[in-house]
């Protein structure tokens, strides 16, 4: 299929051997943006991630996605220990999608569901290209000069709780004068435009995927920290325009 990317990030060939040792096995879903993602990790290291990097029909692909991951990998649904999603905030539709099809399979295979901020991941992806102390500004694109967006600390602790923020020059100031601040994600290049050119500021290439989630997923496993599948929602931030609604 065009548009179709594997992204394998190890062997693949990490077993159960040590019945002594809990390794997770979690498949992590992410439609939350343009990009849409599967990843399968063991033991908190990904063993292979698919993404579909030219359209936007995450629900004609996702389910082919898992199915392809643990085929190549040999693996059955019934060696899952949980399964994560990116839960927003996002698209509307994507968000939809990502959160029916990570429930459906928990109810059907009847495993824990693990919900992941979507902001959050993104600063998860970002943190380690930066040693010295900085603070991470995902942005995902909104309409006009809005973004959903929030300010992290390297321990990926909110700072800036998550939010719908409409771009204003001085929106994140106290941020930018108290230390390097990194603004990634595909609402940022609207927001570099807007700035200016700024010292203590850095707009760096990024790439979505559902493998950044896999430290933040595997520490909620960790501490048993599950939704409820019959009643989670995305966290949509704000309510779903249509630009013919009234």
């Amino acid at each position: 299929m065009n548009g179709i990317r594997y992204v394998p990030s190890c062997n693949g060939n990490m077993r159960r051997n040590n019945k002594t040792t809990k390794l997770a096995l979690i498949l992590h879903i992410d439609t939350a943006t343009a990009i849409g993602s599967v990843s399968l990790s063991e033991n908190g290291v990904a063993l292979e991630t698919m993404e579909n990097i030219e359209q936007r029909d995450h629900a004609a692909t996702v389910n082919i996605f898992v199915k392809t991951l643990l085929e190549r990998h040999h693996r059955k649904a019934a060696e899952l220990d949980a399964i994560a999603v990116s839960a927003g905030p996002g698209s509307y539709t994507g968000l939809r999608v990502g959160a029916a099809t990570a429930k459906g399979l928990c109810y059907t295979w009847n495993k824990p569901l693990i919900a992941v901020s979507t902001l959050q991941m993104m600063a998860s992806g970002m943190k380690d290209a930066y040693k010295e102390d900085v603070y991470l500004v995902p942005m995902i694109d909104a309409r006009r000069m809005e973004v959903f967006t929030a300010v992290y600390n390297r321990d990926l602790e909110p700072v800036l709780e998550p939010q719908a923020m409409v771009l204003e020059t001085q929106s994140f100031d106290p941020y930018m004068f108290a230390k390097h601040t990194v603004f990634f994600g595909d609402g940022a290049p609207k927001w570099e435009v807007l700035l200016g050119v700024r010292p203590n500021v850095s707009f760096p290439a990024y790439h979505i995927s559902a493998a950044h989630m896999i430290p933040l997923a595997e520490k909620a496993f960790a501490s048993k920290h599950f939704e409820d599948v019959a009643y989670f929602a995305p966290n949509y931030l704000k309510a779903f325009y249509h630009p013919g609604k009234k």
